[in-house]
Protein backbone atom coordinates (compact mmCIF):
# COMPACT_ATOMS: atom_id res chain seq x y z
CA UNK A 1 0.00 0.00 0.00
CA UNK A 2 1.21 3.64 -0.70
CA UNK A 3 1.79 5.83 2.08
CA UNK A 4 -0.86 9.21 1.90
CA UNK A 5 0.48 11.77 -0.13
CA UNK A 6 0.72 15.43 1.95
CA UNK A 7 -1.48 17.91 1.05
CA UNK A 8 -3.18 16.94 -1.43
CA UNK A 9 0.22 15.93 -3.88
CA UNK A 10 -1.23 12.45 -4.15
CA UNK A 11 -1.25 11.79 -8.36
CA UNK A 12 -5.02 10.51 -8.17
CA UNK A 13 -6.31 14.05 -6.70
CA UNK A 14 -4.16 15.98 -9.65
CA UNK A 15 -6.35 17.05 -12.45
CA UNK A 16 -3.62 17.34 -14.96
CA UNK A 17 -3.06 13.70 -14.71
CA UNK A 18 -5.77 12.22 -16.10
CA UNK A 19 -5.30 14.75 -19.53
CA UNK A 20 -1.92 14.00 -19.63
CA UNK A 21 -2.53 9.68 -19.45
CA UNK A 22 -5.17 10.22 -21.85
CA UNK A 23 -3.38 12.67 -24.66
CA UNK A 24 -0.53 9.74 -24.39
CA UNK A 25 -3.11 7.51 -24.47
CA UNK A 26 -4.39 9.04 -27.99
CA UNK A 27 -1.65 9.90 -29.67
CA UNK A 28 -0.89 5.53 -29.40
CA UNK A 29 -4.18 4.80 -30.47
CA UNK A 30 -3.93 7.32 -33.43
CA UNK A 31 -0.83 6.10 -34.26
CA UNK A 32 -1.99 2.71 -36.21
CA UNK A 33 -4.74 4.85 -37.71
CA UNK A 34 -2.36 7.58 -39.43
CA UNK A 35 0.77 4.81 -40.63
CA UNK A 36 -0.99 4.59 -44.18
CA UNK A 37 -0.79 7.72 -44.11
CA UNK A 38 2.66 8.33 -43.21
CA UNK A 39 1.64 10.98 -40.55
CA UNK A 40 2.58 11.17 -36.86
CA UNK A 41 -0.38 12.61 -34.96
CA UNK A 42 1.13 16.29 -34.87
CA UNK A 43 1.30 16.16 -38.73
CA UNK A 44 -2.02 14.73 -38.48
CA UNK A 45 -3.36 18.40 -36.47
CA UNK A 46 -1.58 20.29 -39.23
CA UNK A 47 -3.42 18.58 -41.98
CA UNK A 48 -6.65 19.21 -40.18
CA UNK A 49 -5.42 22.64 -39.84
CA UNK A 50 -4.64 23.14 -43.59
CA UNK A 51 -7.70 20.95 -44.74
CA UNK A 52 -9.41 23.34 -42.90
CA UNK A 53 -8.66 26.59 -44.71
CA UNK A 54 -7.80 25.11 -48.08
CA UNK A 55 -8.87 27.31 -50.67
CA UNK A 56 -10.25 29.70 -48.36
CA UNK A 57 -7.46 31.89 -47.13
CA UNK A 58 -3.84 32.15 -47.02
CA UNK A 59 -1.94 29.95 -44.06
CA UNK A 60 0.98 30.54 -42.48
CA UNK A 61 2.96 29.34 -39.87
CA UNK A 62 2.05 31.52 -37.65
CA UNK A 63 -1.88 30.69 -37.71
CA UNK A 64 -0.76 26.94 -37.68
CA UNK A 65 0.93 27.75 -34.33
CA UNK A 66 -1.44 30.08 -32.98
CA UNK A 67 -4.39 26.94 -33.76
CA UNK A 68 -2.70 24.13 -32.13
CA UNK A 69 -0.41 25.84 -29.35
CA UNK A 70 2.79 24.66 -31.09
CA UNK A 71 6.02 26.90 -31.01
CA UNK A 72 7.81 27.81 -34.06
CA UNK A 73 10.50 26.05 -32.76
CA UNK A 74 8.69 22.78 -32.91
CA UNK A 75 6.55 23.21 -35.87
CA UNK A 76 9.31 24.56 -38.52
CA UNK A 77 11.35 20.63 -38.36
CA UNK A 78 7.89 19.02 -38.20
CA UNK A 79 6.42 21.40 -41.87
CA UNK A 80 10.09 20.47 -43.18
CA UNK A 81 9.32 16.69 -42.55
CA UNK A 82 5.79 16.97 -44.03
CA UNK A 83 7.21 18.76 -47.17
CA UNK A 84 9.83 16.00 -47.78
CA UNK A 85 7.18 13.40 -47.55
CA UNK A 86 5.34 15.74 -50.04
CA UNK A 87 2.12 16.70 -47.90
CA UNK A 88 2.91 20.19 -47.87
CA UNK A 89 4.89 23.05 -49.71
CA UNK A 90 6.53 26.04 -47.79
CA UNK A 91 7.57 29.02 -48.88
CA UNK A 92 8.39 32.75 -47.96
CA UNK A 93 5.74 35.60 -48.09
CA UNK A 94 6.78 37.77 -51.03
CA UNK A 95 5.27 40.33 -49.23
CA UNK A 96 7.10 39.51 -46.15
CA UNK A 97 9.94 37.90 -46.41
CA UNK A 98 9.57 36.52 -42.31
CA UNK A 99 6.36 34.48 -42.98
CA UNK A 100 6.15 31.36 -44.23
CA UNK A 101 2.97 30.34 -46.38
CA UNK A 102 2.16 26.52 -45.95
CA UNK A 103 0.06 25.31 -48.67
CA UNK A 104 -1.25 21.62 -49.36
CA UNK A 105 -0.17 19.53 -52.32
CA UNK A 106 -2.16 17.59 -54.41
CA UNK A 107 -1.39 14.36 -52.51
CA UNK A 108 -1.99 16.33 -49.39
CA UNK A 109 -5.35 17.17 -50.47
CA UNK A 110 -6.00 13.60 -51.38
CA UNK A 111 -5.26 12.32 -48.05
CA UNK A 112 -8.43 14.52 -47.01
CA UNK A 113 -10.95 12.18 -48.26
CA UNK A 114 -8.85 9.12 -47.30
CA UNK A 115 -8.79 10.40 -43.75
CA UNK A 116 -12.59 10.90 -43.22
CA UNK A 117 -12.97 7.57 -41.59
CA UNK A 118 -10.71 8.36 -38.75
CA UNK A 119 -12.63 10.16 -35.96
CA UNK A 120 -15.28 7.65 -37.08
CA UNK A 121 -12.90 5.04 -36.49
CA UNK A 122 -11.54 6.20 -32.90
CA UNK A 123 -15.01 6.74 -31.76
CA UNK A 124 -16.24 3.38 -32.33
CA UNK A 125 -13.76 1.67 -31.12
CA UNK A 126 -14.21 4.21 -28.14
CA UNK A 127 -17.29 2.61 -26.83
CA UNK A 128 -18.46 5.98 -25.85
CA UNK A 129 -21.53 7.37 -27.57
CA UNK A 130 -21.89 10.49 -29.55
CA UNK A 131 -23.52 12.23 -27.23
CA UNK A 132 -21.35 11.29 -23.83
CA UNK A 133 -18.13 12.39 -27.38
CA UNK A 134 -19.45 15.63 -27.77
CA UNK A 135 -19.82 16.42 -24.16
CA UNK A 136 -16.35 15.06 -23.46
CA UNK A 137 -15.29 17.43 -25.62
CA UNK A 138 -17.44 20.38 -24.71
CA UNK A 139 -15.91 20.30 -21.38
CA UNK A 140 -12.26 19.82 -22.36
CA UNK A 141 -12.95 22.78 -24.94
CA UNK A 142 -13.88 24.67 -21.58
CA UNK A 143 -10.89 23.49 -19.72
CA UNK A 144 -8.68 24.88 -22.01
CA UNK A 145 -10.23 27.99 -22.39
CA UNK A 146 -10.26 27.93 -18.95
CA UNK A 147 -6.21 27.19 -18.93
CA UNK A 148 -5.85 29.70 -21.17
CA UNK A 149 -6.99 32.91 -19.56
CA UNK A 150 -5.35 31.39 -16.52
CA UNK A 151 -2.02 31.60 -18.27
CA UNK A 152 -3.05 35.52 -19.55
CA UNK A 153 -4.00 36.72 -16.25
CA UNK A 154 -0.85 35.00 -15.25
CA UNK A 155 -3.05 34.01 -11.94
CA UNK A 156 -0.90 30.74 -11.41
Amino acid sequence: MVDEAPNGLSLDEQVCFPFYEASNLLQRLYRPLLEPFNLTYAQYLVMLVLWEYDGTSEVTVGMIGARLGFETGILSPLLKRMEARGHVIRKRSKDDERRVIITLTQHGRSLRDKAQTIPEQLLRHSRLSESDTHRLRENAQNFTRCLRDMLRSRSV
